[in-house]
């Protein structure tokens, strides 16, 4: 990785493949505390950490994750968006594009710290996904600022990945 790229988001210096995902509790939009260890068992998670809500890259992102929401529950995963807008915000947010997947409100930033989410530029939150599975193990980091409807299709590739074992036994 060269400077540009960290500079860019193009690296990520926090939880990577192989580790524990931290376990957090926040806030939906209606304000329902929601704990991503209680899915552990159940589902596969895609969590995806995005900057603000609707502003042109994070709409284009959380769209994308709506319009392949249908895939993501077909391969046995719940999609969870995270930044530091505000409970009312992610609510206008979801309800002004029918984002029918949950988003949490991390306001103080404590768990976008807990998974050292890299800034763009050291300025801009960053835009991470990860791919956590069953047993609440990373399976596959994507960090890009630029690139906001590839992490879609890399989330939907590391799942694929993740059901192949499981449908040979």
């Amino acid at each position: 990785m060269g400077v540009l790229d960290s500079l860019f988001g193009g690296s990520t210096g926090g939880i990577k493949v192989g580790d524990q995902a931290p376990d957090f509790t926040l806030p939906d939009r209606a304000g329902k505390m929601v704990r991503l260890s209680d899915f552990r068992g159940r589902k596969a998670v895609v969590l995806y950490f995005y900057p603000k809500d609707d502003t042109p890259g994070c709409t284009k992102e959380s769209c994308a994750f709506r319009d392949s929401y249908e895939a993501f529950q077909e391969a046995g995963a719940e999609v969870i968006g995270v930044s530091s807008d505000s409970t009312e915000s992610h609510g206008r947010f979801a309800e002004k594009y029918r984002l029918p997947f949950t988003l949490l409100s991390d306001r103080g930033g404590q768990v976008r710290h807990s998974y050292a989410v890299p800034a763009t530029l050291g300025l801009l939150p960053g835009r991470v996904t990860y791919v956590i599975d069953r047993e609440g193990t990373v399976r596959h980091v994507f960090n890009s600022q630029f690139q906001p409807a590839q992490h879609i299709a890399e989330a939907l590739e590391a799942l694929r990945r993740l059901e192949r074992p499981a449908a040979s036994h």
